[in-house]
């Protein structure tokens, strides 16, 4: 997403729904918060008409990715977004897969999908009625129990799934299922059975988050439940049912994956909406350093990710030179921050614990170490205006509760010695000390990529160092993104300390899977009464009134930045160039026919 630091999904289908790791990719940008430097369209549609040769062609798309991807084609098991790339076709929208509900222009929840949705605040509930024309990929009908699954995985005391929080626990019998004090979630009901086209949700509250796709309260997509039911939940992740042969809603069905490499797609003759016109998709992974040569080589239509495309914008001159293109984009669905390592998971409990003793548990080091570095320069050397400093760890896409006003951390080196002064890390020789006295060294982890992304790590720890913090890299170099994320993902670590990551967030911006007290996302394990009380608070009765429910979201940025267990990085936009044999290309949010819309006027790219 940004930095080459690799895309995380969370809350539900894969992007939109989800939040997702970002594999950032060297963006940066020139601004401290507001908006973004470089208008872009947000559709393509080439000159001329589509063709039957064009359309019997293969849409040739670019998954830029410095990693193999993993391979998880499940939405509630995925925690990358790369997944949620490569699987895309199976969806209508970018990286909604199997997903249920249309969307509107704020990602709030219409009519007219694989499913409607109703709520009831006074009853509490909400009910999902599926159409009767909803089918897999084999054929098989959608029916109820395939909405209540995800709900099973997500909550099973033995699953992979990243996706559970607190929020969660407010539907009936949630929190005892999750618990593993109850066999069911006896909170989901069927009217018709479990074969049926409804069910009804019972919550013990209502959330205005409710009304919008991604939210953390009902899961937007649905699983296969008689496909998935005789592999054990807490081993559907390494099944063939996931890896090798999964199915899908959407408009394309998959006809083959090259594990980590590529996947391949033809339209799927199930499919309720739309029928997509060309014939045949490729998606293959192509590294940072050599996706500008493929593009000048005319060997991809476009990069993959929608709302939320890696492109490294070190390049942007170079691609938008290319005559045979032309460079559309958004505002990213996300950003890259800093994180500390400040506690760990009791694995017990489910709950991150802060440790007093921790490295990083000091936040004056934390605030230090982020003022030390000049975020606005880095973007202005690498950016391209595609990306800017970032000042809160809400991106500026959700105009109605992003915090303009806040300042973030703008490059003040005398502050960050200051800090560190005060708080008793005093210089003895060339670096200082912890405030007991004992010598310290801060380990950083980074995700492999480009070299304007390597070059960036360089730069953070010349800054750290001029601060007279001894800082290296946690293996010397940077890490592989599996690798790296399989570190920071362990309950308890201590081989990283400070590290660079990204978010794909959810189109409901909602933070609780991502920094709640019981949030595996939560990696840095940053946990205090009072951010708990504000995340609450975003979904309270009284958040039912839009402008109480800003000022909350506004005041929760605030405090994150006075703590600085994460620290705001950059903000970006998401871009690709589109290749001019291409019509339909739309990644508005509106657009709930991505895929059925697309239509090509030549056979090869031009």
């Amino acid at each position: 997403m940004f930095m080459n630091k690799k895309k995380w999904l969370v809350a539900g289908i894969a992007m939109l729904s989800a939040v997702t790791l970002a594999a950032c990719s060297n963006n940066s940008s020139k601004q401290s918060g507001t908006e973004k430097s470089v208008s872009l369209p947000a559709t393509y549609n080439a000159s001329g008409k589509a063709t039957a040769a064009g359309n019997n062609s293969t849409l040739k798309i670019a998954e830029v990715n410095d990693a193999p991807f993993t391979g998880i084609s499940s939405p509630t098991l995925a925690s990358n977004a790369e997944d949620s790339d490569v699987f895309a076709p199976g969806g209508t929208q970018w990286g909604q897969i199997n997903t249920l509900f249309n969307v509107g222009k704020n990602y709030k929840i219409i009519n007219g999908g694989m499913a409607n949705q109703k709520l009831d605040r006074k009853a509490k509930t909400a009910t999902i009625t599926l159409r009767k024309d909803a089918r897999w990929s084999n054929g098989a009908k959608v029916t109820a129990k395939d909405v209540e699954y995800p709900y099973e995985i997500i909550g099973n005391k033995k699953t992979t799934s990243q996706q559970y929080s607190s929020d969660y626990a407010a539907i009936k019998g949630m929190a005892a299922y999750h618990a593993g004090k109850a066999k069911t979630i006896s909170g989901i009901t069927y009217p018709d059975g479990q074969n049926g086209r409804t069910v009804v949700i019972h919550f013990t509250k209502m959330s205005p988050a409710m009304q919008y796709e991604g939210n953390s309260f009902i899961w937007a997509s649905v699983e296969p439940y008689e496909y998935f039911k005789n592999v054990p939940i807490s081993k559907l992740a390494s099944s063939p049912q996931v890896r090798k042969h999964p199915i899908f809603t959407g408009p394309y069905k998959l006809d083959k994956v090259v594990q980590g490499e590529s996947t391949s797609w033809s339209p799927n003759k199930y499919f309720y909406g739309k029928q997509p016109q060309v014939k045949h998709i490729t998606i293959q992974v192509v590294s940072s350093n050599n996706i500008v040569s493929a593009f000048s080589s005319k060997k991809y239509d476009f990069a993959a990710g929608g709302p939320d495309i890696v492109m490294p914008s070190s390049q942007y001159p170079k691609v938008k030179a290319l005559k045979s293109y032309t460079v559309t984009g958004v505002p990213q669905m996300g950003y890259s921050y800093f994180g500390f390592n400040v506690g760990h998971m009791n694995t017990k409990t489910g709950l991150n614990v802060m440790d007093k003793n921790a490295k990083m548990s000091n936040k004056n080091l934390r605030k230090a170490m982020l003022y030390a570095v000049d975020m606005d320069a880095v973007s202005k050397k690498f950016g391209h205006g595609m990306t800017w400093r970032a000042n809160t760890l809400i991106p500026p896409t959700f105009k109605n509760v992003y915090n303009a006003k806040a300042p973030g951390f703008k490059y003040n080196m005398k502050k960050a010695k200051s800090l560190l002064n005060k708080a008793g890390y005093k210089k003895q020789g060339k670096w200082r000390t912890d405030p007991n006295g004992k010598k310290l060294t801060i380990h950083f982890g980074g995700m492999s990529g480009s070299a304007a992304t390597e070059a960036e790590y360089q730069y953070y720890m010349q800054q750290w160092r001029k601060a007279g913090l001894n800082v290296k890299m946690t293996t010397g170099k940077p890490m592989e993104m599996n690798s790296f994320y399989s570190t920071i993902q362990k309950p308890s670590q201590n081989k990283i300390d400070v590290w660079t990551g990204a978010w794909s967030t959810s189109s409901e911006p909602t933070p609780t899977q991502i920094y709640g007290v019981d949030a595996p996302y939560n990696m840095g394990h940053f946990v205090t009464k009072k951010n708990t009380q504000l995340l609450n608070s975003l979904n309270s009765n009284k958040a039912w009134n839009a402008k109480y429910r800003a000022q909350q979201f506004k005041k929760w940025q605030s405090y994150m930045n006075s703590q600085a267990a994460y620290g705001p990085e950059q903000f970006s936009m998401s871009w690709t160039p589109v290749n001019h044999r291409v019509k339909g290309y739309n990644v508005n949010a509106d657009n709930n026919n991505f895929w059925s819309d697309l239509s090509l006027t030549a056979a090869n790219p031009k």
